[in-house]
């Protein structure tokens, strides 16, 4: 270490080529793709980017950082939607893409272990020849990293829960460089913390995870994808509602607004459809189940003014549905050249859900904004995607105002202010009020605890 440091992090910067050679970088263009994610947080550049490629370089490199009081963002692919991976205080980015191994398949336990770094289409790829699938399925070119820190969810929630019910364990490393294991491969277990849940979804504010065993299901024997279109937002709702009281075991059911629906028909090519609501539902089980439980959705729809509904049972028809669906975000933007598109994220229990979805529509209308509305209705999770033509305060305060609108409305509701996307720095003051100051002080002093120098994503989920 030949270098005359005069900062702290450049004190790290000097002496992490000893680990890390040549993969840490100060060079501008790899500072700008670390800036911000998905979101419309203004960009702050860390002071440098660390290509980490095992456990032992985060953990030596943490413990720099720690020594020296250096901030550290964990980055993965940079598709979050709240500002999570901004280095609002500058510091050290350190990016896993490139730990992105599949190290161990059981598939006699049906789990796996992996790095980071992998994405879900990675893995599922990987595993096809297997007969298993990870089914959390955010929708976007995420990692598996990425989706624990957030505690991501999607479109397979309904049936097959969040990413929460299908990690078995982490290996994290710590803000001091230690590395724990926080659990087992069993599928229970009843002793000590559960340390797995507390980091999932800490957002890189506890601990930067670097090994996730994923518990993994059995490909359906049959799978049926259906289309059907209503005269009415709240005669889709209904028909979500009603069908999931009867506990009928649908594995997917999203719902688009006539807004949405518009803008997937011109960006994905939807032929056949109107600008109409909409429900995209999937079925898995065996053929009998699947076809009887196709059947039973389409008796409720049909009750509620459903009309059209369309059977897609072939792999390549059920993934361009599918791919549609995934494209929402990117078909909304499409409507304001130029633009961008402020998500919302809120989560409400059924029997409220037309309550929040057919409110946020009225929210919308009176806003003048245009903003799409597409959700995971199954569990009661939906977004709208605010278009906002250009980024002048004023705009973007009053896009604002539409999203607090919605928010609070779900919190009233019994709901809350994000079902998947996390809190990172857009949805801070919404945490307080869903929480309550008491227990924001429990959540501040386990951060405490485990990063008492607050170098772990600092400025993220609490306002300071």
């Amino acid at each position: 270490m030949n270098n005359i440091a005069t900062r702290p992090v450049d004190t790290v910067i000097a002496a992490a080529p000893e680990f890390l050679a040549d993969r840490i970088t100060v060079n501008d263009a790899l500072r700008q793709q670390h800036a911000r994610g998905e979101d419309t947080s203004t960009p702050t550049l860390p002071d440098a980017v660390a290509f980490v490629e095992t456990t032992e370089e985060v953990s030596r490199l943490l413990a720099l950082c720690n020594q020296h009081g250096v901030p550290v963002v964990a980055f993965g692919a940079g598709t979050s939607l709240e500002g999570h991976v901004n280095p609002v205080r500058g510091g050290i980015s350190v990016d896993l893409s490139r730990m992105n191994q599949v190290l161990e398949v059981s598939a006699e336990d049906m789990d796996c272990l992996i790095e980071p770094g992998v994405t879900r289409q990675q893995l599922n790829e990987y595993l096809r020849d297997q007969g298993l699938f990870f089914p959390v399925d955010p929708g976007s070119h995420c990692t598996i990293g990425g989706m624990c820190a957030t505690r991501a969810s999607g479109t397979n929630a309904v049936r097959y829960g969040t990413i929460r019910e299908n990690v078995l364990s982490l290996e994290v490393v710590l803000a001091d460089g230690r590395v724990i294991n926080t659990g087992s491969r069993a599928r229970k277990a009843s002793n000590g913390y559960d340390l797995t849940r507390l980091l999932i979804g800490s957002e890189g504010t506890l601990g930067i995870i670097t090994k996730v065993r994923l518990r993994l299901h059995g490909i359906p024997e049959a799978m049926s994808a259906a289309v059907c279109q209503f005269p009415t937002l709240a005669s889709a709702v209904e028909t979500v509602i009603t069908v999931l009281q009867m506990g009928i075991p649908v594995a997917r059911i999203e719902l688009l607004d006539e807004v949405q629906m518009q803008a997937c028909i011109a960006y994905s090519k939807l032929e056949g459809y109107g600008a109409q609501p909409t429900l995209f539902l999937e079925f898995h089980g065996t053929k009998a189940s699947v076809a009887e439980q196709a059947q039973s959705v389409e008796a409720v729809a049909v009750e509620n003014g459903g009309s059209g509904f369309a059977w897609a049972t072939d792999a390549d028809h059920r993934n361009r549905l599918w791919k549609a669906r995934h494209d929402a975000y990117w078909a909304a933007v499409a409507m304001k050249p130029g633009g961008r598109g402020i998500a919302t994220d809120v989560c409400v229990p059924i029997s409220r859900l037309a309550e929040a979805l057919l409110g946020a529509k009225d929210d919308i209308e009176q806003s003048g904004f245009s903003a799409p509305i597409v959700g995971h209705v199954g569990d009661g999770n939906f977004h709208t995607v605010i278009l906002v033509e250009n980024e002048e305060p004023a705009t973007l305060a009053a896009a604002w105002e539409l999203d607090k609108k919605i928010v609070h409305r779900a919190l009233a509701l019994g709901g809350t202010c994000s079902g998947e996307h996390g809190i990172g720095l857009g949805k801070r003051e919404f945490l307080e009020a869903e929480h309550g100051l008491e227990a924001l002080a429990v959540m501040r002093s386990v951060k405490q605890a485990l990063d008492p120098r607050g170098i772990l994503n600092p400025g993220k989920i609490f306002r300071n």
